[in-house]
């Protein structure tokens, strides 16, 4: 296959639609055929036919179908929100750096979430679990605006009864039915115990979570070369072409999204880069 020719959509079936949350909804879709399966943390470009394409996150892998989680903020992403079970997308990838599971075999992980940010963690934390033998603690924090924010409520809940595994949940606003804890995802920080010599933090939310999440940790004694983020920028063609998602000297399509924080720390401080 030319260079040319990766870039065009491989049309796909949409086999299921799963509502989460308001104003998000999982789309599971059959991976085509020699189409490779994305490794935890990678996207992909999603088209649909007369209005465009979007970059969208993997939020699960399952035999031969591939699950995006998508919020409603768009022109392209409202007009999937009308998407149903059968209907023809198109399909790009994958693409980007994965989360850098293999490298921190028997290490702690500390997965940081805001709102939509779980997504491209899930993967990441079912991969970790299944070979739960190969790490040492998973430690999920993550919080949401309200309790009907919370995204994948009930698979977290489940996580936790896995052994060596803590999950944290934390919310803005509480209602009447909310029992834990209130308050922004960093004030759970000080709350858990970490050994900050064999942890490394994965982290994935809005830019101004992660600037008080890396902040948190760093009071906590976590090494920043142990701090591993994800970017959302304005991506447009998801191979590094168009510029679009520039950070400093690096395209957040190509070389991240997944990036070691250190890497990128000079540029994601400069206000409005």
């Amino acid at each position: 296959m030319s260079y040319t020719q990766s870039l065009i959509p491989t049309p796909t079936r949409v086999v299921k639609v799963i509502d989460e949350i308001p104003n998000v909804k999982t789309y599971v879709v059959e991976r085509p055929k020699n189409f490779m399966n994305p490794k935890p943390g990678q996207f992909n470009m999603i088209y649909v036919h007369g209005v465009g394409e979007v970059p969208i996150s993997v939020s699960d892998v399952v035999n031969n179908t591939i699950a995006h989680t998508v919020r409603f903020v768009g022109s392209v992403t409202n007009v999937i929100r009308n998407l149903k079970e059968g209907d023809i997308v198109g399909i790009r990838g994958p693409y980007g750096k994965p989360w850098p599971i293999d490298e921190y075999r028997g290490w702690n992980i500390l997965i940081v979430a805001g709102g939509i940010g779980l997504a491209p963690l899930r993967p990441a934390i079912k991969e970790i679990i299944k070979r739960k033998k190969e790490f040492g603690k998973l430690i999920i924090l993550y919080g949401a605006r309200t309790p009907k924010d919370l995204l994948y409520r009930n698979e977290l809940l489940k996580y936790g009864e896995v052994s060596d595994v803590e999950v944290h949940l934390t919310v803005d606003r509480a209602d009447e039915s909310w029992e834990g804890h209130v308050g922004v995802v960093t004030k759970l920080i000080p709350l858990v115990k970490i050994d900050v010599k064999r942890t490394v933090a994965f982290i994935c939310g809005p830019e101004i979570m992660i600037k008080f999440t890396i902040k948190e940790l760093i009071k906590k004694g976590l090494d920043v070369r142990r701090m591993y983020v994800s970017l959302e920028r304005r991506m447009k063609c998801g191979v590094g072409l168009c510029g679009h998602c520039q950070l400093g000297p690096y395209f957040v399509c190509k070389h991240g999204p997944i990036f070691p924080y250190w890497l990128i720390s000079k540029y994601f401080e400069v206000e409005e880069l």
